[in-house]
């Protein structure tokens, strides 16, 4: 059976996560995670370049068969939702360049698809993505965690068809 590999996002401008996973319709492999860092000074757009860039050199070194991304919800603070709604877009800009398929997922179905409850607390998310993994430990930092709990909502919604 095929592997696919799948990328998952958590999106954000100061700190975008990433999980970079392969499944093969029953078991995840870890292939690399961690996250994409943007200094509070630095100017907004150039926050986005560097995101974007960022971003593009994952794409171009494991060649992602998928992305999945959390979708975005804001309740208060507009600003923050537009910044991080810009940032995600630059990412999702470079699954579009490259014809790569991208699902968006909220944090209820995440917690659903990793834990079994979707009301599940972000502790528990962590140590679960751990364990699904074979991991060690919960990896770091948080905003990695929850795009690999993202890729694993994703492996556990697509249809295996080969």
């Amino acid at each position: 059976m095929r592997n696919i590999r799948i990328l998952g996002i958590d999106p954000g401008y100061a700190i975008v996560g990433f999980g970079v996973l392969d499944y093969d319709g029953v078991k995840f492999t870890p292939v690399e995670y961690g996250a994409v860092l943007t200094e509070a000074d630095t100017p907004f757009p150039d926050r986005l370049k560097a995101i974007h860039e960022d971003i593009e050199f994952i794409f171009d070194k494991f060649r992602p068969d998928c992305m999945a991304v959390e979708r975005l919800y804001f309740t208060t603070n507009q600003k923050t939702a537009i910044d991080v709604a810009q940032a995600r877009g630059v990412t999702v800009l470079s699954a579009a360049k490259r014809n790569v398929p991208v699902s968006e997922y909220t944090p209820l179905q995440v917690k659903l698809s990793v834990t079994g409850y979707g009301k599940a607390e972000k502790k528990q998310v962590m140590e679960m993505t751990r364990q699904l993994l074979g991991l060690a430990q919960i990896p770091k930092p948080d905003d990695a965690a929850d795009a690999l709990a993202i890729a694993i909502c994703h492996g556990h919604t697509i249809r295996f068809d080969f």
